[in-house]
């Protein structure tokens, strides 16, 4: 092998347990996503939520983003984060580090506001502060996926066989009328190529 190409790589036993690792921390973040809950069975915030169980959610994801970070520094102080597969490796591992690291505020911010609800309240005051829950906790959630991906994404910098990213499950409920759930991912509808066809003049716009 090319001497410039080999110093690009990172040597195979290193490689292998640098894998090992990423794979491990990925399974975490995402088993922490399907896991980490607010709604309840019927798809709403439930009517008295648990300020300890969710501020347990959030110390259990700032906890997953700790060992996202210790690891990122770990590989930084190595010599292989500065060849070429190495660089790009910490690039994905920096990218996880700040996206975990965002998670825990939000699920903190969920928790705080549950207390609120224990308060009396307007329908209107509830439904704000249920709704704003909701979005907390999916933005949340959403970060501790998106840490997953970049992991995903520096494990598949490294050599070895094609690796696939893992299925997401469905995260959220479909929402009935009044219900607290975060929105459908939007699908872009697909557009003919071929151009419309002119209105004919009785079709005149008035």
């Amino acid at each position: 092998m090319n001497p410039d190409i080999q110093r690009g790589l990172i040597p195979r036993d290193d490689t292998v347990r640098l894998i090992g690792a990423l794979d491990a921390l990925k399974a975490k973040l995402l088993h922490a996503f399907e896991q980490l809950e607010l709604l309840d069975e019927t798809g709403r915030v439930p009517a008295t939520p648990s300020y300890a169980e969710l501020l347990r959610q959030a110390a259990d994801a700032q906890a997953l983003s700790l060992d996202v970070v210790r690891m990122t520094a770990d590989f930084a102080r190595t010599a292989h984060s500065t060849n070429r597969a190495g660089s790009a490796v910490l690039a994905h591992l920096a990218t996880a580090a700040t996206l975990s690291s965002h998670a825990a505020p939000h699920f903190a911010e969920t928790a705080q506001t549950a207390l609120s609800l224990s308060r009396p309240s307007s329908p209107t005051d509830r439904t704000y502060s249920e709704n704003r829950m909701c979005i907390d906790h999916a933005t949340a959630r959403a970060y501790l996926r998106r840490a997953s991906e970049s992991l995903h994404a520096a494990v598949e910098e490294l050599p070895g066989p094609p690796r696939h990213p893992p299925l997401l499950p469905h995260a959220f409920p479909t929402a009935e009328p009044g219900s607290c759930a975060a929105p459908a991912k939007r699908r872009v509808p697909l557009v003919r190529a071929e151009a419309s066809a002119p209105a004919s003049p009785s079709q005149g716009v008035p």
